[in-house]
C-alpha cells in the first residue's frame, strides 16, 4: 500500500540528531522554527496546504539525514517547498521563493517577532539581481543535497485524505461532521510543527485516528463504545502517545519561545542561534 503508508525514520535517525554541534533542545527548537517557515511561505506563495505539508514532511527527512546540513535554515526550507511544488498542481518559481522568503527573513515581516509588525506585501518586495542569484545558487545547492540524501524520493502519503475516509466510515454524517473535520485537519496541520517529528515515526493512519479522537472528543460527539480505532490497525498505547504528542505542541512551542531569545527576533539564522549559545 505504498501511497498509505510512508518509509518510517529509524531510532538511530532519531538519536544521531544529538550528535550534531547545536544541543538537541536547541536543535529541536531550530527545527519547528523552519517548518514554521515553510507553513508561513506556503501561504504566500499560495500554494495548496498539501503541497506545503508534503514539504514540512520532506524537510523532516532531511532534517533527521542532515542534522540541519551545512545550509542557511531558510534555504532548507525553500529547498523543500522548491522540490515538492515543482512536481503538484502549482510549481513555483526560484524567483517567486526568492521574494517571498526575502520578505519573510527580512525586518519588513512580522514572522517569528515578540511585537507583531504591520503585515507587509511581499509582492512588492523585490531584492536585487545580486540577491537573486545569491538565493538561486543556494536553492539549487540545497536541492541537490536533499535529493541526494533521500535518494530522490520525495513521495509522501498524507493522513488527511485517510482521515475524512475513516469519519466517513464513523457515520460523522450528522451536525458536528464539519466541525469535527476541521478540527481534525487543524490537528494533523499542527502535527507538522512536532519536535517529536510524529510524521517521521507513525504511520498516516495511525496520525488521522488520532486526529479524530482528539476532534471528536473537543466538539463532544457521541463515539463508539467499542475501542474504534483498532479497526483502523492502532493500538490503545499508539493512540494514547499521538494525543499526548499532538496536544503537548503548542505548550512545547511556547517554551522555546520563553528559553530561547532567538526566536523572538525574526526568522533563526545560524548567526542568530551560535550568537545565543555564546551567551548563554
Amino acid at each position: 500500500m505504498p501511497l498509505l503508508t510512508n518509509p518510517l525514520a529509524s531510532p538511530e535517525q532519531l538519536s544521531s540528531r544529538v550528535n550534531n554541534i547545536y544541543p538537541p533542545d536547541v536543535l529541536d527548537a531550530v527545527f519547528v522554527a523552519t517548518q514554521c517557515l515553510t507553513q508561513a511561505a506556503g501561504i504566500l506563495l499560495e500554494l495548496p496546504q498539501s503541497t506545503t505539508a508534503q514539504a514540512n514532511v520532506v524537510l523532516a527527512r532531511y532534517w533527521v539525514s542532515e542534522p540541519p546540513g551545512t545550509f542557511e535554515f531558510s534555504d532548507i526550507s525553500a529547498a523543500a517547498l522548491y522540490v515538492v511544488s515543482k512536481d503538484g498542481p502549482l510549481p513555483r518559481s526560484p524567483r517567486d521563493l526568492c521574494n517571498v522568503y526575502t520578505y519573510l527573513c527580512s525586518s519588513s515581516s512580522s514572522f517569528f517577532r515578540s511585537q507583531p509588525l504591520p503585515r507587509g506585501n511581499p509582492d512588492t518586495y523585490s531584492p536585487s539581481e545580486g540577491a537573486y542569484a545569491s538565493f538561486h545558487s543556494r536553492l539549487m545547492e540545497a536541492e541537490a543535497s536533499i535529493l541526494y540524501s533521500l535518494g530522490y524520493d520525495t513521495t509522501v502519503a498524507l493522513p488527511h485524505p485517510l482521515a475524512i475516509t475513516y469519519l466517513q466510515a464513523l457515520d460523522f454524517a450528522g451536525k458536528p461532521r464539519k466541525e469535527i473535520t476541521s478540527r481534525v485537519v487543524a490537528y494533523l496541520n499542527t502535527a507538522l510543527l512536532s519536535p517529536q517529528t510524529l510524521y517521521l515515526t507513525h504511520q498516516p493512519g495511525e496520525l488521522a485516528t488520532a486526529a479524530i479522537f482528539l476532534a471528536a472528543r473537543d466538539v463532544g460527539a457521541k463515539m463508539p463504545a467499542e475501542p474504534w480505532w483498532e479497526l483502523f490497525d492502532v493500538d490503545r498505547e499508539q493512540l494514547g502517545f499521538l494525543a499526548c504528542s499532538l496536544n503537548s505542541v503548542e505548550s512545547l512551542m511556547r517554551k522555546q519561545r520563553e528559553d530561547f531569545a532567538f526566536l523572538a527576533d525574526g526568522m533563526v539564522t545560524r548567526k542568530k542561534v551560535e550568537e545565543g549559545l555564546a551567551t548563554a
